[in-house]
């Protein structure tokens, strides 16, 4: 059996999961208590993941994989899925969106840091403004082009802008994302609907 050390609030945990479970590979994976963060280091992921970040899987033979990039790509060639187009405009594009919604998540990461990790004393606020300004324009470029949009989880760079919408929903209720996107917002509702999806919600 798979290994993985879980966080239900990481949205790149969760972006893993959500992968596992559309290609059929939920139940092969053992899920191991994490505590990761930025400051206070995690030996138990260490063992694993040197840089003790989540999510960190070892496959049955014993190879350590890290960081959800490589572990989504594993777990699709495992399974023989489709969830990375081969070739062409439709890879590049799926390769694109799935940096759109990692950098999201990473964007709103450190914004979250900024006020969660840091003392009062040593927050910067132009710091974590800066950072939701690209979740800002991130959100923009996703309202572009949702409408091309799959309303199912088929595509990693569909499942990473998923799982950073949810991310928002999840840490930043405030910045309410879908006022002014209301084609995203209509698309999620569909998307984050979607079994695989409602089973990984962070919690």
């Amino acid at each position: 059996m798979m290994q993985l050390f879980f966080a239900a609030t990481s949205a790149y945990v969760r972006k893993v999961m959500v992968c596992a479970t559309v290609l059929g590979l939920a139940a092969e994976i053992e899920r191991l208590d994490s505590a990761a963060h930025p400051i206070e280091r995690d030996e138990r992921i260490a063992v694993f993941n040197p840089l003790a970040k989540v999510p960190a899987l070892r496959t049955e033979n014993g190879i350590s994989l890290y960081d959800s990039r490589v572990i989504c790509e594993y777990l699709n060639a495992r399974a023989g899925g489709d969830l990375y187009p081969e070739q062409g405009d439709a890879r590049w594009r799926s390769l694109a969106r799935q940096a759109l919604g990692d950098g999201m998540i990473d964007a709103a990461l450190l914004a979250r840091y900024e006020y969660s990790a840091r003392p009062p004393e040593k927050q910067w606020q132009n710091w974590a403004d800066a950072q939701l300004k690209k979740v800002t324009a991130a959100l923009s470029e996703i309202e572009g082009q949702v409408s091309d949009f799959s309303e199912n989880p088929d595509d990693i760079g569909l499942i990473a802008i998923g799982c950073a919408l949810g991310y928002l929903d999840f840490r930043f209720a405030e910045l309410n994302w879908r006022v002014g996107h209301p084609l995203t917002a209509a698309w999620f509702a569909v998307f984050d609907a979607h079994p695989a999806m409602a089973a990984t919600r962070p919690y």
